[in-house]
């Protein structure tokens, strides 16, 4: 039956990850898809796998769900290895990014689809109690009868989530399934799977080259490169400390200004730019004196102001453009010898400081305690 559970937590320290990958290996026959992969999925969790077009995430979710078999390595399901396991026998099912939806059926016989599948057959009665109840937790209930080309693009995805939920799978995972909604509705269904997955407390599993995506629903990020693992944390663990300019640059929007690690001292040290300037920040990962390195920036952690004396660093720098995006206003600067960069100032600040316009001088600032030195790895 259709069971509705209320706040799961996620899984504690001592409980066994639900899913895990050991030493996986995918390869197309020259093309090496995914490169020894090792990953432990907790129960409850809300993963996403974070990447680039052909970083190998689609394919470490088809091995997951057993559409790919892993050249080499381990698939494990509760302590079970799956790797010959047919899709239809493992406790996961998949909402793709263009639903897969039966154009041939309505929006009843969609979602009820795999529960005739069943062995033993269930009754119809109670297949149509579970199909109504399945249309009311995605907010569609009465929906039923309605055929698929009637429905909106968001409306089919919540019957594509419906039809994937009603076998109760122990993963779900979705392959871009917002990709062609417009923003605010594609904004409107994150906070709607967020909600289900928190109530049903299904370990959800998300594949997503989208930043803002990834960051505003997940647990935790996996951060992948050329087929492999390169970092996995909490969304402000991969903001805050990414391990390197990748990382960096692939989540959310940040400034790099190019240079050498001339000194280090504990988790401290001191960069040195092309043109002699030197900038202290935060040592992430590890790293050795002498080596090219980055010094990232968010945006937000730079101030513009008409004063160089609040901050312990002041740039001097020419306003190129100005765009106002409601809650904040992006700035594009420019120092002579760092060239451009952003900054994002909040509206209170800008109406304290009354705002640049293109053409104005004023200095970029910043407290060097936020600013990161990363390897270009």
């Amino acid at each position: 039956m259709w069971v509705q559970m209320q706040d799961v937590p996620t899984q504690g320290q001592g409980e066994k990850p639900i899913a895990e990958l050991r030493g996986i290996t995918k390869q197309f026959g020259a093309v090496v898809a995914v490169s020894d992969l090792n990953l432990s999925i907790r129960r409850g969790e809300f993963l996403s796998f974070l990447g680039p077009s052909g970083c190998g995430k689609t394919t470490a979710l088809r091995m997951l769900a057993g559409f790919d078999a892993p050249t080499w390595g381990e698939v494990l399901l509760d302590d079970e290895k799956v790797n010959d396991l047919p899709p239809h026998r493992r406790p996961v099912n998949m909402v793709f990014q263009h639903y897969a939806l039966f154009p041939h059926l309505n929006v009843a016989d969609n979602i009820a689809y795999g529960l005739r599948q069943q062995r033993p057959k269930l009754a119809a009665a109670v297949i149509a109690v579970q199909v109504e109840k399945a249309l009311e937790t995605v907010r569609l209930p009465g929906f039923g009868a309605r055929r698929i080309w009637e429905m909106s693009g968001g409306q089919q995805q919540r019957v594509a989530l419906a039809r994937a939920l009603i076998n109760q799978p122990k993963l779900l995972l979705l392959d871009e399934p917002m990709a062609a909604l417009d923003r605010k509705l594609r904004r409107d269904i994150q906070i709607e799977l967020q909600t289900l997955q928190r109530s049903l407390g299904i370990t959800f599993i998300l594949v997503t080259h989208d930043q803002e995506e990834a960051l505003s629903m997940s647990d935790r990020i996996c951060i992948m490169r050329a087929g492999r693992i390169v970092q996995v944390g909490s969304p402000s663990e991969l903001y805050d400390r990414p391990m390197n300019r990748y990382v960096a640059d692939f989540v959310g929007k940040t400034n790099f200004f190019d240079g050498t690690l001339e000194t280090a001292s504990g988790d401290t040290g001191t960069v040195a730019a092309a043109d002699g300037r030197r900038f202290s920040g935060h040592i992430a990962g590890a790293m050795a004196v002498g080596q090219p390195v980055s010094v990232s920036l968010r945006p937000e952690q730079i101030s513009l102001g008409r004063r160089s004396d609040q901050h312990d660093v002041a740039l001097p720098v020419s306003v190129i453009n100005r765009i106002f995006l409601g809650e904040h206003t992006e700035y594009l600067v420019r120092n002579d010898a760092l060239g451009s960069f952003l900054v994002q100032v909040s509206r209170q600040v800008e109406a304290d400081e009354a705002g640049f316009a293109p053409g104005e001088q004023g200095f970029a600032c910043w407290r060097t305690a936020s600013a990161l030195l990363l390897s270009n790895d």
